[in-house]
């Protein structure tokens, strides 16, 4: 659970030595409560403390992580009910079900599918991360745990049978796939197959009762990184059990529920609707993973739309790198506009630049992701910034003319500009976006 600023000052040594880049050990706990720093930078904490601090400051909901390398995952590791409260961490991954009913032609069409239906938005990449592979005993289950895993995308193996999932972790086994699914039945068997490969384990029951049962019999050394999945028959039944099993693990500190839990909407009904219903339902109430029975664009995009707005932290502004962008294909006569790094600001002016078919130079300036007129009257988008990031980025050596076109929203920065930068001409554009097409084509370098 996460520690109070007192409740970490008690392990730290007390010395004030400034080393961690605060002036006291209570200043550096608050920070290190806040977030906004981290336990290493403590040089003389011991390893009895950095243990005992780890343990308590764990979140509620254990992080497990599936996959590897770029296309890995990490589910749970939240800490609050809900998102006002402090923020959510890992949002909830979607994925896509093929099995051995399904014919080769739709199972093709499926992979090809979750690499095809990928959205860009606001600098983001969104797209599904994840391929459940159904054994069904038709005896291909091997052979589709190959092919999904040549995809990239990180993988849940399903099979009740021990044996069949042991041969099909064998061929996938750098790509850290998740288990499916320990049960009343068979538990001890899967819990010994996770721990021969150190892999993750979804721990499946009927009620809550069982799921604690099990999740408690498995968990230890050698398999701490369980997901639990809980049947269920309705909507309401899942709404239920996603709160309970949430709102036991933070509130009621019940270590047994404290681990990610996955959805499956198909199991629920065989309308498509009703699917994006139940899977749009589960994204905004706790599920960390939710296997769709099948892709279609228009299902989709909602949910990882819903997805990013619930997962985007509301504290931290989203911000676009700072840097000179070429839009078009700009050459020295090229006009250069400047804005701040607020990635809304960012792909609004860069699409009317785009709109305008005038090839130009973005320079994009470090503004801590606020816009421009909340980053100007907190000084953070100013003059000499704006100068230093011009000769960072050599601008003078890709342009003939010397001109800069700041927002029209700041004039009060021309004066300071040019002082910083002689022998440039500062320009105000547009105050308003949507009029940088008409700016553009009447623009002439000087």
């Amino acid at each position: 659970m996460a520690l109070k600023p007192l409740d970490i000052f008690k392990y730290l040594p007390k010395t004030n030595c400034k080393e961690c880049g605060f002036p006291t050990c209570l200043a550096f706990a608050m920070q290190l409560a806040l977030g906004k720093t981290e336990l290493v930078r403590c040089p003389h904490l011991s390893e009895e403390g950095k243990n005992q601090l780890a343990q308590a400051s764990a979140p509620p909901i254990r992080t497990v992580t599936v996959g590897t390398g770029d296309n890995q995952i990490k589910l749970g590791g939240e800490t609050v009910l809900f998102r006002h409260e402090k923020t959510f961490y890992n949002p909830p991954a979607l994925g896509v079900l093929i099995s051995e009913r399904m014919s080769d032609e739709e199972i093709t069409t499926r992979l090809a599918d979750i690499g095809r239906l990928s959205y860009e938005r606001v600098g983001l990449k969104l797209q599904a991360e994840l391929i459940a592979v159904e054994d069904t005993g038709q005896g291909r289950f091997s052979s589709l745990v190959e092919k999904a895993c040549a995809t990239g995308k990180c993988l849940l193996l399903m099979s009740q049978e021990v044996a069949r999932l042991r041969e099909a972790v064998k061929g996938c086994l750098q790509s850290r796939p998740l288990l499916f699914a320990a049960d009343s039945t068979n538990w001890e068997q899967m819990g010994n197959l996770a721990r021969e490969f150190s892999l993750p384990l979804v721990v499946r029951g009927a009620s809550l009762e069982t799921l604690v049962e099990l999740a408690g019999k498995l968990s230890g050394p050698g398999l701490a990184d369980l997901v639990l999945y809980p049947e269920v028959s309705s909507g309401r039944e899942l709404l239920e059990k996603l709160v309970t099993i949430r709102r036991g693990a933070i509130l009621g500190h019940i270590k047994e529920l404290g681990y990610p839990v996955l959805t499956m909407p198909g199991t629920l009904t065989q309308d498509p609707l009703r699917q994006a219903l139940h899977a749009c339902l589960a994204i905004a109430k706790y599920a960390s993973l939710v296997v769709l029975p099948e892709l279609k664009g228009e299902i989709l995009f909602p949910l990882l739309l819903e997805r990013l707005n619930i997962f985007t932290d509301p504290q931290r502004p989203m911000a676009t790198p700072q840097g000179l962008y070429e839009i078009g294909q700009p050459g020295p006569s090229s006009p250069v506009l400047v804005t701040t790094n607020f990635s809304l600001t960012y792909f609004v002016v860069s699409g009317e630049i785009e709109n305008s078919r005038v090839p130009a130079y973005l320079l994009v300036q470090d503004a801590e992701g606020l816009s421009v007129l909340t980053a100007w009257a907190a000084d953070k988008f100013n003059a000499e910034k704006i100068a230093e990031l011009v000769k960072q980025t050599h601008l003078e050596e890709k342009i003939a003319h010397r001109t800069l076109i700041l927002p029209g929203v700041v004039a009060g920065m021309v004066g300071e500009l040019e002082e910083e930068l002689p022998g440039w001409k500062i320009l105000l554009g547009p105050r308003e976006a949507s009029y940088i097409p008409v700016f553009l084509k009447n623009w002439k370098a000087e």
